[in-house]
């Protein structure tokens, strides 16, 4: 088989497999009843989604786009799990009429509910609440935040939640069924998933809640050495919950994004040119850091080079070599190559750990988006074709 066209994403189903198949046998074992519901804004590829549908999993949206995707690739209403503070007011309705999942995160959401269940008197509307608490005192270090103020959810430390939770109790014909505990974390620890169950334990207590779920939400790590993997995960948040709360009663949402889809992901580039300017020697890519780091946050990636099996000359060794990609921005520089055998044209650098949100972030910028295979076993199969102007200009007006 001749080499494929870069630069490219290739995902492999046999890892992907294998990691979704460790989420449910993890949350078997450590709980039982449970919901997956997967990242749509994690990455948002139509076969991705396919894959995780046929096996079960309900689509967490976050936007009125997100929520016609999965309608889109046929998923119903009632199996869409609707998170986040960008919902439509017209989505909003039919998931929660339909009895899909919601987690109200804003007080606008809470009169949405009131005025439909005066609409609808005979309708027992259940909704779930964001919480928004101070995950760093619990876990000091550990989360995204820091000592700021997250900006999701009602806040329960300034008593915002309670007040949610009262006019929501005061809808006659209205339940909160769930508590949603999302919160973002930079160690992703058990420790972080402990406190985030603990916490959910004190607020069903505190407000005397009656709930049919708790979701943990994301965040949880997966493929990386030494980092905990789901069967760390849940046996401890089982533990936690199991103090106020019942599997027999109460379902686990979890809703795993990056932990479920980086470690079969690869994005591949390739050399097409070196220089050296100033005693430095940038190594030209068609591959972006825009592609795999969009948010200009990465100090370090995981990769492994393929050299050009055609290339028979000596390769020296180089003290430094900057590896850059094909954008005319200085600042589109990936990482320094130091004391290694020279790059040369054809050679691939072949970047891993790439799946979650380096997809869906990916801009359309000098280059359009690149194609995306799926490897199976032997066989390799394009999922998505690279972008093109045609694809580019579509929907577009072009009378001036």
């Amino acid at each position: 088989m001749s080499r494929l066209q870069t630069p490219y994403f290739l995902i492999d189903r046999q890892i992907l497999t294998q990691y979704y198949n460790m989420l449910t046998d993890a949350l078997t074992r450590s709980w039982g009843n449970y919901i997956i519901g997967y990242s749509f804004k994690t990455n948002s590829l139509p076969w991705l989604i396919h894959f995780v549908k046929l096996k079960g999993a309900l689509a967490e949206v976050v936007s009125d786009d997100e929520y016609r995707l999965a309608k889109y690739l046929g998923y119903q209403d009632n199996e869409i799990i609707y998170n986040g503070p960008y919902k439509s007011k017209d989505s909003f309705q039919s998931v929660l009429m339909a009895g899909g999942i919601v987690n109200l995160d804003c007080l606008r959401e809470v009169e949405w509910v009131r005025e439909l269940s005066q609409q609808n008197p005979d309708f027992c509307f259940s909704v779930g609440i964001r919480a928004n608490f101070n995950l760093e005192s619990m876990c000091p270090g550990e989360t995204t935040m820091g000592e700021e103020s997250g900006r999701f959810g009602f806040c329960y430390e300034t008593g915002k939640l309670a007040e949610a939770i009262a006019l929501l109790k005061a809808i006659p014909n209205a339940k909160i069924a769930g508590l949603h505990l999302h919160s973002s974390s930079k160690s992703r620890s058990v420790n972080i998933f402990r406190s985030i169950a603990r916490m959910a334990c004190r607020l069903k207590q505190e407000f005397h809640l009656d709930l049919s779920y708790v979701d943990l939400g994301g965040g949880y790590c997966g493929g990386m050495a030494g980092r905990p993997e789901y069967c760390d995960y849940f046996p401890a948040i089982a533990e936690e919950l199991s103090v106020c709360f019942q599997p027999s009663e109460t379902k686990i949402i979890v809703e795993p994004g990056i932990s479920l889809i980086s470690k079969c992901t690869t994005f591949v580039t390739e050399v097409f040119d070196t220089r050296d300017i100033k005693g430095t020697r940038y190594v030209m890519t068609d591959g972006s850091r825009f592609n795999i780091d969009a948010t200009m946050i990465k100090s370090s990636y995981l990769f492994h080079i393929e050299q050009n099996p055609a290339y028979f000359g000596s390769r020296r060794l180089l003290t430094d070599q900057v590896i850059s990609g094909f954008t005319c921005m200085e600042c589109d520089r990936l990482f320094h190559y130091e004391n290694c055998e020279e790059l040369v044209p054809g050679d691939r650098i072949v970047y891993e750990n790439v799946g979650g949100y380096t997809m869906s972030l990916n801009p359309l910028f000098i280059q359009y988006f690149p194609s995306v295979y799926v490897r199976d076993d032997t066989k390799i199969s394009m999922v998505r074709k690279k972008w093109t102007p045609e694809e580019y200009v579509q929907g577009s007006i072009t009378d001036v």
